[in-house]
């Protein structure tokens, strides 16, 4: 074995222990957005698969758009969100938050997009609830430093971490967001165990600290199962892929929307891209990603860029996006995220042991009891 392959796969086997405790459908809460038809259909779905107690799912009613004002999302969604979990006794026994499609993606603000924006994702608001049920108090504007960063070797405990993970079960259409639920269950097949591709797209010529982390992702996971390029080529069309990481759109020689990929049950993705996360609307089947420089012929919902909705439509299981600019520092780290995925982590963890800022414009798709077997 050539001796940098030798060092990788020493430094995969010897970071990001798999975690001592068990999680299961009793850390659970599943939050239904009684105005919205798809958000009922998603959650009674994902509660039957997973066998979530009926105790566990929370209703709220609010508008069925994907964006509120802050009042609104206080009002209408944590408010009552936790008011269901003292009631209910849930509070410490709840770990993870389910959200659905059909519940609003943003929290609109009064400042614009940047460093100290009070513009948010619902669920990183969420992820906030526990600590704001204990009293503490959070200024809206600007990002909160996320307790469970990089803990790699930590269990996750209220105790510790007094956040929730959240995450949403979401796609273009009811079809896709079920088909979340069944691949992160199919992904869990001993068959799958130590299978699929681990593919890492660098940007050509790039210095800047997200070709480092990528390179570093890299160096992380098994050598044997590693497609990674650092050119102009574009990996289009691979197969068998278990976890993706890259620049999508922002690598300026992607010219393709979507990349053509045979993704595994369980599979994950990530990427540098500011606005992937801003709607889960379908665009027609002829949009393209394009150019900041020409709005009129190549956005689609404020933006250029390539979207969440499109990996999940195209086969992943688990998926990261931003509703509006997070900037580069505040995007999942894919030197964490993919090594803790791969050790056993579940998509939660794994996602949120990689996302360094709270009450920001991250989300996170998918089942969070999904783990590799």
């Amino acid at each position: 074995m050539p001796k940098l392959a030798a060092a990788a796969a020493l430094l995969f086997l010897t970071t990001v222990a798999a975690p001592a405790n068990a999680s299961g459908p009793e850390n659970v809460a599943v939050v239904v957005n009684d105005a919205s038809p798809l958000s009922r259909s998603i959650a009674e779905y994902y509660a039957r698969r997973r066998a979530i107690p009926s105790t566990n799912v929370c209703h709220v009613r609010v508008m069925d758009t994907e964006e509120i004002g802050a009042g609104e999302y206080q009002s209408n969604i944590a408010k009552p969100l936790a008011r269901c979990l003292r009631e209910r006794h849930l509070t410490e026994q709840i770990l993870y938050i389910v959200t659905t499609a059909g519940l609003p993606l943003r929290i609109n603000g009064e400042v614009p997009p940047g460093p100290m924006t009070d513009m948010a994702a619902v669920d990183s608001e969420l992820t906030l609830l526990y600590s704001e049920m204990q009293g503490k108090k959070y200024e809206r504007k600007g990002s909160i430093p996320n307790p469970f960063f990089r803990q790699v070797d930590a269990d996750f405990t209220h105790a510790r971490f007094p956040i929730y993970l959240v995450t949403r079960l979401a796609g273009y259409d009811f079809q896709a967001a079920r088909a979340l639920v069944d691949r992160a269950i199919e992904g869990q097949d001993p068959k799958y165990r130590n299978k699929g591709r681990i593919v890492i797209d660098l940007k050509s010529l790039d210095s800047t600290p997200g070709n480092e982390w990528l390179r570093d992702a890299s160096l992380r996971v098994p050598q044997d199962r590693l497609v990674m390029d650092d050119s102009a080529k574009v990996l289009y069309d691979q197969t068998d892929v278990i976890a993706y990481a890259s620049w999508g759109s922002n690598d300026p020689d992607r010219k393709r929307r979507k990349l053509g990929f045979k993704w595994l049950p369980g599979a994950i993705m990530t990427e540098f891209v500011s606005t992937n996360g801003r709607t889960f609307k379908r665009p027609p089947d002829t949009w393209n990603i394009g150019s900041w420089a020409d709005p009129h012929n190549t956005w689609w919902a404020g933006a250029p860029q390539t979207l969440t909705a499109d990996y999940i439509e195209e086969g992943a299981t688990g998926a990261s996006g931003h509703v509006t600019e997070p900037y580069l520092h505040f995007c999942p780290r894919p030197e964490v995220l993919i090594p803790a995925y791969l050790k056993g982590r579940n998509l939660a963890e794994s996602y949120y042991l990689a996302i360094p800022a709270l009450s920001w414009q991250n989300i996170v798709i998918g089942d969070p009891l999904a783990k590799l077997p």
